[in-house]
């Protein structure tokens, strides 16, 4: 007897980015090609005391199932956090998740039918993608540039379309973040219209000099669905996440969480409440900032030095874990990427990242879990690896 899988299991594909992973972890590669947050981030200490605090003084009821809303104390800690990104939000409007990406997840569930049109940025998050598929959705890609996407494309393409999906901040896999007169355009657009925004916002906390502009949820709180999460500020093995929704929509995320997983691990709920308790996010996110500031200036001044001549550009990000380059016209990256790995060096190339009509040329670079001095090298091993291949 054989298994005969549902249409949608056709739509589901494996990670691009995982399957480029397993040909980058021979020893001795550097790899820019992980979304993986520096390890030297975590807050092992903190975690550990937490925890200890947590099994003395209420083990039984962090072993134990929980609400599928998620811890009440977390609940009101994400609320006020939020007051930074100019949003004024209930507890009862936030739902924890088992890390944002069951948040997208939980979006296609409840908003997309098969042929549902759906609109993102280009290129955008690859994850995105696979949670939207299995639904059968009809993506369609807005022109974007440097500021995000472009509002009069946004406008054009706006008709019947369920949702816009946008990170406007150190966007993945661009490193790009919105400039405040685009989130205007892009919240008139949306009020115009009518139509729905799902903000993915992972990477906010992690600006370099100053935070981005008020988000477009702020903007838009009764049009918009905002994600955030856990594991860019304290570890992503946590797996913890939230979904901030309209109340009219917040029964129905809850609904599908619950059939999903009934709730997200209490026990590491609890822990990160502990840890949130005095202040502590305030102390150890602008170590973060602090180091992968000094990574990404790092990997330009190898950029400037070493790609001079070659027809390489790339942009300069304000903030997050990437940097986006195009290589020169008619250099493809995926066929790029063995003969750089031969040299010891990885990447992603961009075509994944891409719903429609791919852009060749483009690859993503993260700079946050490599020494300096593997940046300096695996970039120089880049610029090479781009040397013996330019078009002829």
């Amino acid at each position: 007897m054989s298994f005969k899988l549902a249409q949608r299991a056709h739509k589901m594909n494996p990670s691009v980015i995982r399957e480029i992973l397993k040909v980058t972890e021979r020893p001795g590669i550097i790899s820019f090609a992980g979304g993986l947050p520096s390890p030297d981030t975590f807050p092992i200490d903190a975690m550990r005391e937490a925890s200890e605090r947590v099994l003395s003084l209420d083990g039984r009821a962090a072993l134990q199932y929980a609400a599928s809303e998620g811890l009440p104390q977390l609940r009101e800690w994400v609320a006020q956090d939020l007051k930074k990104q100019g949003m004024q939000v209930s507890p009862d409007q936030v739902l924890i998740t088992t890390g944002s990406q069951q948040g997208l997840d939980l979006v296609a569930k409840v908003l997309i039918d098969a042929g549902s049109k759906i609109l993102v940025e280009t290129p955008t998050y690859l994850g995105a993608l696979q949670a939207f598929m299995p639904m059968e959705p009809d993506v369609v890609s807005v022109d974007s540039d440097d500021e995000g996407v472009v509002a009069e494309d946004l406008r054009a393409k706006a008709q019947d379309a369920r949702f816009i999906y946008l990170l406007p901040n150190f966007q993945n896999p661009t490193g790009r973040t919105m400039s405040e007169a685009r989130r205007a355009a892009v919240a008139r657009v949306a009020q115009e219209t009518g139509l729905p925004v799902i903000e993915d916002n992972p990477y906010g906390d992690l600006w370099f000099d100053q935070p981005p502009a008020v988000s477009l949820s702020a903007r838009l709180p009764e049009q918009s669905l905002y994600l955030g999460s856990f594991s860019k500020i304290l570890a992503p093995g946590l797996r913890l996440g939230y979904v901030v929704a309209p109340k009219a929509l917040h029964p129905k995320l809850l609904q599908a969480k619950q059939a999903a997983d009934l709730h997200t691990p209490s026990f590491n709920q609890r822990v990160v409440a502990e840890v949130l308790k005095d202040g502590f996010i305030e102390r150890h996110v602008p170590t973060i900032r602090a180091l992968y500031k000094r990574q990404c200036e790092a990997m330009l001044e190898a950029l400037d030095r070493d790609m001079a001549g070659l027809g390489v550009s790339w942009n300069r990000p304000a903030g997050g874990m990437f940097l986006w380059a195009q290589l020169p016209a008619g250099m493809d990256a995926v066929q790029l990427l063995p003969k750089a790995v031969d040299k010891g060096v990885a990447f992603v190339p961009g075509a994944a990242f891409y719903a429609a009509q791919p852009v060749q040329e483009t690859l993503r670079l993260s700079f946050v879990t490599s020494t300096v001095e593997q940046i300096r090298t695996g970039v120089a091993a880049l610029a090479q690896t781009i040397r013996d291949n330019l078009p002829r």
